[in-house]
């Protein structure tokens, strides 16, 4: 399994986001506070912006939003938004993969692996991954 750089920067970018929702935040202050590369960070939050998950506004008092309650983005949407399809072999779709005998059950056991981490990342919301006031963490929504 892959997870892609954008992935992983595009949630922690939504996590610092959503610990202070009330505030914007610029590129630059989230890049230095997760340790992403800026340009990078540019690029991703751009496609996060497409796909409705942050808003911006230009300006002194300008900065980042989330686009939505952090109990409405799950990773599943953050993955997609930035990478597209979840999971896919050599680039192409699972969708229609046929093997003839004997490996004809390949490609259901690839498209299970599929369902169950989409099943995962839909039930895991921003918010479930925040820390609590209280310094503890929440577990996931359908946590293994």
């Amino acid at each position: 399994m892959h997870i892609s750089a954008k992935a992983d920067y595009a949630a922690r970018a939504l996590l610092e986001l959503a610990r202070e929702p009330a505030r914007p935040l610029t590129c630059e202050a989230i890049a230095s506070s997760q340790g992403i590369p800026f340009r990078f960070l540019k690029s991703v939050v751009g496609e996060l912006r497409r796909a409705g998950l942050v808003r911006s506004q230009r300006g002194c008092e300008g900065g980042y939003w989330l686009g939505r309650p952090a109990d409405a983005i799950t990773l599943l949407d953050v993955v997609r938004a930035v990478d597209g399809e979840l999971l896919t072999l050599r680039g192409a779709s699972l969708a229609g993969l046929d093997y003839p005998d004997p490996a004809a059950a390949l490609p259901g056991v690839w498209r299970r692996i599929e369902t169950d981490a989409a099943a995962l990342l839909g039930a895991t919301t921003l918010t479930a991954l925040l820390p609590e006031t209280a310094g503890a963490r929440r577990e996931p929504t359908g946590a293994v």
